[in-house]
């Protein structure tokens, strides 16, 4: 069987001593267009769009700061404690979504304590740019040839040509299109739903996002550096938190239309 061979370099281009990922230009564009509907929302509730800026700007220190924690302290922390400097070399790579997750909604409790705003109405609303966000990143790992999923020999298997010559799940791409028809699931519920009750596109955001984690991690290679016997890899174990929490924002939300 010919499978589908991936051996696309992930620089995108070279100008003289300077070089452009095709990661970089991945993780940058949903920032531009998460700021843009962000700002369309706050519009159409009659909300100062003057906040979204500052509001991306505690969006994006703590998804890369959680992030970093959560690769360093999640998945190799007998190195990274034992080489503390190398948890500022973010350029070296390793970013962990669950630690961004957690990381992202530590900074909007301080933006929605300073600016006076409901943080549940807040962290519902950013769930669709954070899915854009999520999208993005994952065809980034693509471009890169990492976060790779197991061999096999179904059909659509790949060969990422710059790893090694193993037919694989293509991992990253059942993440990235599972987090586009989230999106539309989010955007939809937003846009058409006639009262929308606190916490339900948060709730529905973790519930969807973290069940397709918990899924697709049984077709990943395990990225942790300890091993275990356990048959839930360490991103199982911490989806699991984020999951059930979404269920019981649902369940909250579905008590408000009650009352």
């Amino acid at each position: 069987m010919e499978y589908f061979v991936w051996d696309v370099n992930p620089v995108l281009f070279d100008f003289g001593s300077v070089r452009v990922f095709w990661y970089g230009l991945l993780f940058a564009t949903p920032i531009l267009l998460g700021t843009q509907l962000m700002k369309w929302i706050f519009t159409r509730e009659g909300k100062s769009v003057d906040l979204v800026d500052a509001g991306f700007t505690y969006a994006f220190i703590g998804i890369v700061v959680g992030a970093r924690l959560g690769h360093c302290l999640f998945y190799d922390p007998s190195y990274y404690l034992a080489n503390p400097m190398k948890i500022l070399a973010v350029w070296e790579g390793g970013l962990a979504s669950h630690g961004g997750g957690l990381g992202v909604i530590i900074a909007f409790y301080f933006f929605a304590k300073k600016y006076k705003i409901n943080l549940l109405w807040l962290l519902d609303r950013m769930t669709m740019p954070t899915i854009i966000f999520a999208f993005f990143v994952r065809m980034g790992n693509l471009m890169n040839s990492e976060i790779l999923g197991r061999e096999t020999d179904v059909p659509w298997a790949i060969i990422f040509a710059r790893v090694d010559n193993v037919p694989r799940h293509p991992a990253q791409l059942y993440e990235a299109i599972t987090y586009f028809f989230i999106f539309i699931l989010l955007f939809a519920v937003y846009k058409y739903s006639k009262k929308l009750n606190q916490g339900l596109l948060f709730g529905l955001f973790l519930s969807l996002v973290f069940t397709a984690r918990l899924l697709i991690e049984f077709v990943k290679e395990r990225q942790a550096s300890y091993g275990s016997d356990f048959f839930l890899n360490t991103g199982q174990m911490l989806s699991l938190p984020f999951l059930l929490i979404g269920l019981g924002l649902i369940v909250y939300s579905m008590k408000q239309k009650a009352k």
